[in-house]
């Protein structure tokens, strides 16, 4: 039975109005309405057109409800950069993201989440706590995709259409999820993770969007990637922007995050502060700077796309269960694997070798077939 409530999701995740939609396919403003609506469903020529153009499979607009992220449950950073359409997309991708994770699930068990509820604590406080709690001390977080995973966090790419959203995360049914950009750069990535980890533990019961919210997560994200004794220990007086530059592989972030940081904690005035921030904005370093890290990849999602290899099973066989295209599924692990599902024919997976040599059964629950 034709679903509504899908082909609005449809055209959400191309960034579509109605109005475009249906002159695209080639029908009335009025009709796309009502199909969307659930007045009555368009006929089977109609429909093959509108699947044939969102490229979706007619099969996906004949399933049951999908479960839609809560717009006020999920966390925007760039509310006033990001359109309308925009917003649409990505919670779209998002819908798309929760089944793909349901999937896998009935096949692996994957690292039970790991966060505490931290939403009565100041961020930098609870950077502190977490850091403790988990272990990290005041050491380097190295890999931030590596510990949200083993920490039971969810982590799935943005690509397309989103390129204004830098990252955003969500709780749903007790398991916390985290969308990066991962056309940005590695050090910005890497912040962006630290800062929705944020939300995660501060804003669970409360609103994440909002200037306090994103201020908070941002000072969280500092204080969690940059320790505040680690600053100080090593950080000269009168730090200048070549001190910032080679000091911030420590700790993996940007020159821009580290020079606030360096602000924040009360190592230099504010005008010391702003010279910095010229400086950088004439060496042109908001957008691209020298030394960047390596990006980041899943371990998970490498052993899971592994495993499904061996058992023979193909990325088109998980598009055609979940009745959505290929591509959809390559968009949600863009840029987090060096390997991928190859349809029959195609090319067999390549797999890079880990940076640390340890395989994920050594540092992580393996998430283990059913």
């Amino acid at each position: 039975m034709f679903n509504p409530r899908r082909l609005t999701l449809a055209r959400h995740r191309r960034g579509l109005s109605k109005k475009a939609l249906s002159a695209a396919v080639g029908i009335t403003s009025r009709a796309q309405t009502a199909y969307e609506a659930g007045e009555y469903p368009p006929a089977d020529d109609v429909l093959a057109r509108i699947a044939a153009f969102l490229d979706f499979p007619v099969a996906f607009f004949l399933g049951d409800d999908l479960e839609e992220p809560d717009p006020k449950g999920a966390s925007f950073r760039s509310m006033k950069r990001m359109t309308a359409a925009q917003q649409h997309s990505a919670l779209a991708a998002g819908t798309l993201a929760l089944e793909l994770s349901k999937w896998i699930d009935g096949k692996f068990r994957l690292p039970a989440p790991d966060l505490p509820d931290l939403s009565g604590e100041t961020p930098e406080a609870a950077a502190a706590i977490l850091r403790q709690e988990w272990g990290l001390g005041e050491l380097s977080v190295r890999n931030m995709v590596h510990l949200l995973e083993v920490k039971g966090v969810r982590v799935f790419s943005l690509v397309e259409n989103t390129r204004e959203i830098d990252a955003f995360s969500l709780w749903n049914e007790q398991k916390p999820f985290v969308f990066l950009n991962t056309i940005k750069s590695a050090v910005r990535s890497r912040f962006d993770a630290a800062h929705e980890l944020a939300h995660l533990v501060l804003h669970s019961h409360g609103p994440v969007n909002g200037r306090d919210a994103e201020r908070e997560a941002d000072i969280f994200a500092a204080s969690f990637l940059m320790p505040r004794s680690t600053v100080l220990a090593v950080m000269p007086s009168a730090p200048t922007l070549t001190h910032i530059r080679n000091l911030k592989d420590k700790w993996l972030v940007s020159v821009a995050a580290l020079a606030r940081r360096v602000y924040d904690i009360g190592i230099i005035s504010e005008w010391h502060y702003r010279t910095l921030c010229i400086q950088i904005s004439e060496r042109g370093w908001r957008t691209t700077e020298p030394g960047d890290a390596i990006p980041e990849t899943s371990r998970v999602w490498e052993k899971v796309l592994s495993m499904l290899r061996q058992e023979g099973v193909t990325k088109d066989q998980i598009a055609q269960e979940l009745a959505i295209p290929p591509s959809e599924i390559d968009k949600l692990v863009w840029g987090l694997v060096t390997m991928g599902l190859s349809s029959p024919g195609g090319p067999v997976y390549s797999s890079a070798r880990r940076a640390t040599g340890l395989t994920l059964h050594e540092n992580y629950n393996l998430p283990v077939s059913k």
